[in-house]
C-alpha cells in the first residue's frame, strides 16, 4: 500500500512517495512534474546493477530520453573530482535547465547529484530514488547536498530540494547488512529528538539489525513516520537557522570520527550510532536527562547491532580539533544537541572540553 507526505516549503514543495514493489512505476510518477525530455541518471555500480535497468525501462516507457554515469560507492569518491566528471556528461549530452538529474542510489549518489544539480546551469530538476535505508529516511529529504573536503564532511554544498522522493522499501532486499544497520541509527535518531511512539515501536521489536528480522508493514511503517519527523523539522527550518539543527543529533561527534578515519572504517550510520552515545552520556552529566533513558537509547542502538564506543587509537584531543572544523560551529562554539526526553532534544552550545573529555574516555573501547 502506497503512502504520500506533502513536502511544503516556502519556495516550493514535492511529494515523498512510499510505494512497495512499485519501482518499475517510478517514469509515471515523474510524468506529471512537467519536466524535459533528458534525464541523466547517476548511480554507483552495485546499485545499477541491481535496479538500472528497470528504472532506465521505465523512464523510457515514460517517454524521457535517458542517460546514465556511474561513480564508484563511498565517502571516498563525494569529491568534486566526482562532481566535475557529473558536469562532463552533463555537456556531452547537452542537458538543459529543463532536464533532469536522477539520483539511484544510497546517500553519497543522493548527495553529489543533488549538488550536480544545484549547480549545472544555475539548477536543474532533480530527481532522489534512494536504495539505502539512511537515504531512504534522511539523506534524500530536505534539501542538503554536497561533497566532502578531505578536512571535514559535506563542508561544500547546497540546500537544494527535490522535485519528488520515491521510496520503494523492497529494494532494501538487496542492501549489504552493515548498511542497513547505519541507517537504523537515523531512525533512532528519530525516535530520540521527536517521535516517542517510533521510539517505543523500535523498542517492542525483538530485533533491529536485518530486514528478515522486522516484518515488512512494520518496515514500512518505520519508514514512513522517519520521513515525516524529518519533514516535520525541515517545514519549520528549511535552512538550519533554528530547529532544523536537531537533525544533527548524534552527528557533532560522528561527522569527527568520520574525518579523522578517512572516511574508511566506520560508516556514517556506526559514527552516528557512537555519536548518539556520546551525547546521551554528556545529557546526563549535565542532568539534562536520566540514566534510565540513556540505557534505553543504547539498549536499541545494541539491538540495531550498531556501536557505542570507539577504537582508543582515536585520541580525545585529536576529535576536541576537529569538532572545531564542523560546519554547525557558530562564532567558535561547537554546538550539541542533547536530549531532555524521549522525543525531545535541546540545542546546546558551550559545553566544556572537559565534559566531552571525560565522556569520550568512558565509551573508548579499553
Amino acid at each position: 500500500m502506497s503512502s504520500i507526505i506533502d513536502v511544503t516549503l516556502p519556495h516550493t514543495s514535492y511529494n515523498i512517495v512510499i510505494s512497495p514493489n512499485t519501482l518499475e512505476d517510478v517514469g509515471n510518477h515523474l510524468t506529471s512534474l512537467q519536466l524535459g525530455k533528458k534525464i541523466l541518471v547517476i548511480s554507483n555500480p552495485e546499485v545499477f546493477n541491481h535496479y538500472g535497468e528497470t528504472v532506465i525501462n521505465s523512464l523510457n516507457k515514460a517517454g524521457f530520453k535517458v542517460f546514465y554515469h556511474l561513480i564508484p560507492a563511498g565517502e571516498t569518491y563525494k569529491t568534486l573530482e566526482s562532481i566535475s566528471q557529473v558536469y562532463d556528461v552533463a555537456l556531452k549530452h547537452r542537458l538543459e535547465r529543463s532536464s533532469t538529474l536522477l539520483a539511484l542510489g544510497g546517500g553519497v549518489i543522493g548527495d553529489m547529484t543533488g549538488f550536480a544539480a544545484a549547480t549545472w546551469l544555475r539548477g536543474i530538476n532533480f530527481v532522489q530514488v534512494p536504495t539505502s535505508l539512511l537515504a531512504m529516511v534522511d539523506a534524500s529529504m530536505g534539501g542538503k547536498t554536497g561533497v566532502n573536503h578531505p578536512q571535514g564532511k559535506n563542508l561544500i554544498g547546497a540546500f537544494y530540494q527535490p522535485r519528488l522522493v520515491f521510496i520503494d522499501p523492497m529494494v532494501l532486499k538487496t542492501l549489504p547488512i552493515r548498511e542497513f544497520r547505519a541507517g537504523m541509527a537515523e531512525v533512532i535518531k528519530y525516535g530520540v529528538i521527536w517521535d516517542q511512539d517510533l521510539f517505543q515501536q523500535l523498542e517492542a521489536e525483538k530485533k533491529l539489525d536485518s530486514l528478515e528480522n522486522i516484518d515488512l508493514e512494520v518496515m514500512d511503517k518505520i519508514i514512513t513516520k522517519s520521513c515525516q519527523a524529518k519533514v516535520d523539522v525541515v517545514s519549520q527550518d528549511e535552512k538550519e537557522a533554528g530547529i532544523r539543527a536537531i537533525l544533527n543529533y548524534g552527528h557533532t561527534i560522528g561527522h569527527a570520527l568520520e574525518s579523522l578515519t578517512g572516511y574508511s572504517q566506520i560508516n556514517h550510520g556506526e559514527a552516528v550510532a557512537i555519536g548518539m552515545a556520546v551525547a546521551g552520556k554528556i545529557a546526563v552529566k549535565l542532568g539534562m536527562w536520566q540514566e534510565g533513558k540513556t540505557e534505553r537509547q543504547d539498549n536499541l542502538i545494541k539491538k540495531a547491532a550498531l556501536p557505542s564506543t570507539f577504537d582508543n587509537k582515536l585520541k580525545s584531543p585529536e576529535i576536541l580539533d576537529s569538532l572545531q572544523l564542523d560546519k554547525k560551529v557558530k562564532a567558535g562554539k561547537v554546538r550539541f544537541i542533547l536530549p531532555t526526553d524521549i522525543g525531545q532534544v535541546e540545542i546546546r552550545e558551550s559545553i566544556s572540553s572537559e565534559v566531552i573529555t571525560t565522556v569520550l574516555e568512558e565509551i573508548k573501547i579499553k
